[in-house]
């Protein structure tokens, strides 16, 4: 599509007699798209069956006459005044039953018919009236889906709709109660129509019910957004769909969602108000950006990438002189396409006053759109080159939102979390500069070398047989703690060994486990000790080399990490979480026994990673620090851009292209 640079707009909060200004400005800095109207409904359409859009044709005429096109946005996720006071019941219900009300966004229940109604006359009409326009180019559907939402919505619709779900997975209510374990607590029903979402109870929640609940919500936004993906589809069928995603989100399953989409978006605030502060975060924003792109495994875009600080109530750190630059970097580096900065400039009113973008309040440019300004200018020649490249990883991450959500619901120690337990593993590879990708149970896995398999809580006869077949083929696969626990129900097992159907795989078996809370465990491996945390299964071998044991508790000595080949394949069983230094020397291990390639060294706080396209590879190393670094790049890598090849400067980054085949990756 070529366009490389493009910022978020809102010309609805700004006089007409400064649109003309902001369009030049923005193409003076490079950008050739923008996204607008995702939260302006009651702009367009102020009473029901009366659409104004003419202001937002002035606008979009403005942009292309500076050679910009436009995404539009579906303002569903912020239905009007006139809309609640005509349908106050599409407000949504928390599992209090307490309304939330109109006043912010995403007060709206996704399940509603008449709030369905009202969003399909809009999106038909708004999508008629640009049907024809060639400077509007593609959709993004409702904004953020998910956010907001968590604990939302239980209303009655909900309701309704969570019953018709469960009758079509079940087909009649014995099978339900079976599925359940509804004989706990006198839990059994009689008919479908008796089952409530899962609301606060006096004592404890079915957690069979709260997974199927969780996969209905899910359900229920995908369904959502293909509605109005429809519509859209067959009004402006040359026109592309995307959506802004938000990393490791739970509430909906972003590879089915990437499904309906014709490439995915990422919002990425590195600086965000809302992450911890000091501490390094560079390995978190890669992960997530990897994950984005491994939802279709193919290029991305950044709708939202942060431009200045962040903040809603409260604010976030001012980005440093050269950071934003290195984000947007990050970014394009793990396969982002197109950047789109948020937000033009920051607004004067509402919720988000403070949530700063390119130019402040009084929309005089600073040193945010200077820096913006110079990046763009320096980094489209290489964007344009490289566009469409992707990374080919060697190693695989096996993501699943069934595991993440049950493990939500019962995570045993009180501090263990899916996606942090993942990054365990992720950051180790990090380190030593090995490129991951992340995949489904659905996805073919025999191009990777390692499958990395954690917390596989839920285990199924499919799942475990396809993890026997990529071993016995070849595959190094490595599973871990609080594996094969669980069927597909949520309903632990009865009568097999722990991990369940994967312990002839791995040679192991789990014959106790502790948890452990506010204390510390340890590993020795060799004649090393590494903390870890959390966890610990203790451990039988059948048939498997133990490489590392316990050093603590009174199952010191006992194995804590083993190895067992299978077929012409490794499967490894890690029984703890890793400390960072654990999981370094695992890491380690597992490079040398798979021969893993490796991108160049580089210094702490250097990370590396790696673009190709027909036949040649694009190599980013990125300094996250605040010190220049001296870079050993070999002579095959040809050196791109105005930076030195070998002096990074703080927040800076250097670019390098060469032949795949000059030097495997």
């Amino acid at each position: 599509m070529g366009y490389h640079f493009g910022v978020d707009y809102y010309p609805e909060h700004w006089p007409r007699e400064r649109w003309q200004t902001d369009a030049r400005m923005m193409r003076e800095m490079g950008i050739t798209i923008v996204r607008m109207a995702e939260f302006s409904w009651a702009k367009w359409e102020p009473r029901e069956g009366e659409f104004h859009f003419e202001e937002l044709d002035e606008v979009i005429e403005l942009l292309a006459g500076e050679g910009i096109d436009c995404i539009l946005g579906t303002p569903s996720a912020a239905p009007p005044a006139w809309i609640i006071e005509e349908t106050p019941e599409i407000q949504p219900m928390d599992s209090h039953l307490q309304r939330h009300y109109f006043g912010g966004r995403h007060h709206d229940c996704q399940s509603n018919a008449r709030y369905r109604e009202h969003i399909r006359r809009f999106v038909t009409a708004y999508a008629r009236h640009f049907a024809a326009n060639p400077h509007v180019v593609g959709w993004q559907v409702d904004n953020e889906l998910g956010n907001s939402h968590e604990d939302l919505c239980y209303c009655p619709s909900c309701e309704a709709a969570f019953r018709q779900w469960l009758q079509k997975k079940y087909g009649s209510i014995d099978c339900l109660n079976q599925c359940w374990g509804t004989a706990f607590w006198s839990q059994t029903y009689t008919d479908f129509e008796q089952i409530h979402a899962p609301r606060i109870t006096a004592a404890g929640k079915n957690p069979s019910q709260q997974l199927d609940w969780m996969r209905f919500c899910s359900d229920l936004v995908l369904d959502f957004h293909q509605m109005q993906a429809d519509i859209l589809r067959r009004e402006t069928p040359d026109k592309f769909i995307t959506h802004n995603m938000m990393g490791f989100s739970r509430k909906v399953d972003y590879f089915k969602l990437g499904d309906q989409l014709d490439f995915t978006s990422q919002d990425q605030y590195p600086g965000g108000h809302f992450v911890p502060q000091g501490t390094f975060r560079g390995d978190v924003q890669a992960a997530e950006l990897d994950f984005i792109r491994s939802l279709k495994h193919q290029p991305f875009w950044v709708m939202e990438q942060q431009s200045a600080i962040t903040g809603w109530e409260t604010v976030g750190r001012t980005p440093k002189p050269g950071q934003l630059g290195l984000w947007a970097m990050q970014s394009i580096a793990h396969g982002a396409d197109t950047i789109v900065f948020f937000r033009w400039r920051s607004c004067v009113m509402g919720t988000e006053q403070y949530w700063h973008g390119i130019l402040p309040h009084n929309g005089k440019p600073g040193r945010y759109y200077r820096e913006l300004k110079a990046f763009m200018q320096e980094t489209g020649p290489l964007l344009k080159i490289m566009q469409g490249s992707v990374p080919h990883p060697e190693v695989a991450m096996l993501f699943s939102y069934d595991q993440y959500d049950a493990l939500s619901i019962q995570p045993h120690h009180p501090l263990l979390r899916y996606p942090e337990h993942l990054l365990t593993y992720y950051k180790g590879f990090y380190r030593k500069n090995i490129p991951v990708e992340f995949v489904r149970e659905e996805d073919d896995w025999s191009s990777y070398r390692v499958l990395v398999a954690p917390l596989q809580f839920l285990m199924t006869e499919k799942l475990s047989e396809k993890f026997h077949a990529y071993v016995q083929q070849g595959g190094v696969l490595i599973l871990d703690m609080r594996s094969g626990v669980k069927d597909a129900t949520n309903l632990a097992f009865a009568e097999k060994e722990l991990p369940a159907m994967l312990d002839d795989l791995c040679g192991v078996r789990v014959a106790e486990y502790d948890c452990l809370q506010e204390t510390q465990g340890s590993v020795r491996w060799g004649d090393d000790v590494y903390p870890c945390e959390k966890w610990c299964d203790i451990l039988e071998v059948a048939d498997a080399e133990i490489l590392a044991t316990y050093d603590s508790e009174f199952y010191a000595g006992t194995p804590a990490v083993c190895r067992r080949q299978a077929g012409k394949g490794t499967v490894y069983y890690v029984g703890t979480e890793m400390s960072p230094a654990l999981a370094d020397r695992f890491v380690q291990q597992l490079a040398e026994q798979s021969s893993l390639h490796r991108l160049p060294r580089t210094p702490e706080g250097v990370e590396a990673t790696v673009r190709e396209k027909d036949g040649i590879q694009y190599l980013f190393l990125l300094n996250h620090t605040d010190t220049e670094q001296h870079l050993c790049v070999p002579d095959t890598w040809e050196q791109l851009g105005a930076a030195s090849a070998e002096q990074c400067p703080p927040y800076g980054y250097c670019v390098y292209r060469m032949q795949a085949d000059d030097q495997p990756v």
